[in-house]
């Protein structure tokens, strides 16, 4: 049996494969405590939950409009200027099954093969895969723990070429927590100026998760002038704990969100209509306890902090955003040989986490793995106590 070339290209999720083996060792009766994969404890609101109940009851089961129904756009537009400071008509948002998949209509939609894409290194397990498969060229560009892993003005001119088609920035970030300022942005702006040809996609899906105080800054509103070469993606799965509903957003100029949504319209026509009802409701109910949660997310951050730091061999910076941190084990690689060994020998503990490998750690020379903390404090105590007893 033979499959396509591009799919040859790329490899299955590893943080949904190391989620996956957790499961199955559940299932073969195992105590796993899964610090593996991004996704809120918090059960989904009840205000969102009602809304999608509401449209089952109104027989909302056909089909929408391929872009995403009218009020979701709506309240998506109301989404992006009430949270993230950026005006954009209905017209400029597509809604998408997930924000995964916004992501990838976008560069399925832009890219050919001899191009190159800018990745921030270490990043999200997907971005590499989904350029790969366009067939296009992955660049690294390392960024480092003492910079916050935030991409530098002089790191992003010296690596631009002619070929550069997109670069892809995250923030708050998976896995590092990398949270961009305004003057951040305005200074990588300065380098894209010069040249017209590169596209940004901003993946903002965490912006609701920042600790550092002030207003969530993103490339479009920090550069205005640049806007009609930036995508902005954000959603509700991580803000609102909808994961499984699988509702992303994206806005930007139109011509880029007609191109996707002209490939969306062969892949999966619209999303679920009843998730879009829920993501209405999400957009356009209460936001207070947002305040809450992030709070909570807080409060775990720190715990983690704490724990890692205490374990021998063990450490990371204080996170931004996001709830993940990145933990240098680079003490411990003489011992495990690489990270990937690091995390099996984790897992067989009973704690499941991801090799930093699998976010491109390598290009920055950083070895170690990354946890999620969104989970209640009582797991996340004693997975740490199972991770500094297996390091013993």
């Amino acid at each position: 049996m033979n499959i396509s070339q591009a799919l040859s290209r790329i490899q299955p999720s590893r943080t949904n494969a190391m989620t996956d083996r957790a499961i199955a060792l559940r299932d073969e009766g195992r105590d796993i405590i899964s610090l593996s994969v991004g996704e809120p404890d918090f059960p989904t609101p009840p205000h969102v939950v009602a809304a999608m109940k509401d449209a089952l009851d109104a027989g909302d089961t056909r089909y929408t409009a391929v872009a995403g129904t009218a009020a979701l756009r709506r309240a998506s537009a109301l989404h992006y200027e009430r949270d993230l400071g950026l005006k954009v008509a209905p017209s400029q948002v597509l809604v998408s099954s997930g924000g995964k998949q916004s992501i990838f209509l976008a560069l399925m939609a832009t890219l050919n093969p001899g191009d190159d894409v800018l990745i921030p290194a270490p990043w999200w397990v997907s971005y590499p895969e989904i350029v790969r498969f366009s067939g296009a060229s992955v660049v690294p560009v390392a960024t480092y723990a003492a910079d916050g892993f935030r991409l530098s003005a002089d790191a992003l001119a010296a690596a631009i070429t002619p070929q550069t088609r997109w670069l892809l920035l995250n923030s708050p970030g998976n896995p590092t927590g990398a949270t961009y300022s305004a003057a951040d942005l305005q200074a990588l702006g300065e380098v894209l100026r010069r040249h017209p040809q590169v596209l940004v996609l901003s993946d903002d899906i965490y912006a609701p998760l920042r600790y550092n105080g002030g207003v969530h800054a993103t490339l479009a509103v920090e550069c205005p002038d640049l806007a009609e070469r930036v995508l902005t993606v954000s959603g509700v799965s991580k803000s609102h704990a909808m994961t499984g509903l699988r509702i992303g957003v994206a806005a930007g100029p139109e011509w880029l969100i007609g191109a996707m949504g002209r490939l969306q319209s062969h892949v999966s026509g619209n999303a679920c209509s009843i998730s879009q009802a829920g993501a209405v409701a999400a957009f356009e109910g209460p936001q207070e306890f947002l305040l809450d949660w992030r709070e909570k997310f807080r409060a775990r951050r720190d715990l983690c902090v704490d724990a890692i730091n205490a374990i021998p061999g063990l450490s990371t910076p204080i996170p931004d955003g996001a709830f993940y941190c990145m933990i240098d084990a680079a003490p411990l690689m003489p011992r495990f040989g690489d990270d990937e060994a690091l995390a099996m020998h984790l897992l067989e503990n009973g704690v499941a986490i991801v090799a930093a490998s699998a976010f491109g750690g390598a290009h920055c020379g950083f070895a170690g793995f990354r946890i999620s903390f969104a989970a209640d404090e009582a797991k996340l105590t004693q997975a740490f106590a199972r991770i500094a007893s297996a390091l013993k």
